[in-house]
């Protein structure tokens, strides 16, 4: 289970799921997104479902791919791994497109990796892909602009 600590994801996800609702099958739209000459495809979790169901179940990840978060507001939101297979780097990305700091997330646990300022997005990629590129916070990333706005 992934989820923005505040807000109202939790509630909206206790609501889906309490309804007996499948998350599972929920498409995600594409964007493109870049980090230095790097290209990433990430799908666009943008509303209470998708953020909730993330990347849960998820055995594998090509190496360009990831997860985009776009949440309503700036705030200082966090994210957990509970169901989540893959171990994941996570960025949190301010307005604009700079990244705050970027947090190693291990499969299946339930610690809270948090943004260290006011974040409006969290993109998740493989484990070191941010390292591995030497991406490192305070470097502004591509795309940011064209998401849609978190509902």
């Amino acid at each position: 289970m992934r989820m923005a600590v505040f807000g109202k994801v939790a509630l909206a996800a206790g609501m889906a799921l309490s309804s007996g609702a499948v998350l599972a099958d929920v498409a995600m739209p594409l964007a493109e997104l870049g980090a230095g000459m790097y290209r990433i495809q990430a799908e666009v979790a943008h509303t209470p479902q998708t953020r909730q169901l993330g990347l849960m179940n998820r055995k594998a990840m090509p190496v360009q791919h990831g997860m985009v978060f776009v949440f309503t507001q700036d705030a200082t939101h966090c994210m957990w791994m509970k169901n989540t297979f893959l171990p994941l780097s996570v960025a949190f990305v301010d307005a604009q497109g700079r990244i705050i700091n970027i947090e190693d997330m291990q499969p299946h646990s339930e610690d809270n990796h948090c943004a260290a300022a006011p974040a409006r997005f969290a993109l998740e990629m493989n484990q070191g892909w941010f390292r591995e590129r030497g991406i490192k916070p305070g470097d502004t990333l591509r795309g940011f602009d064209r998401l849609p706005s978190g509902s």
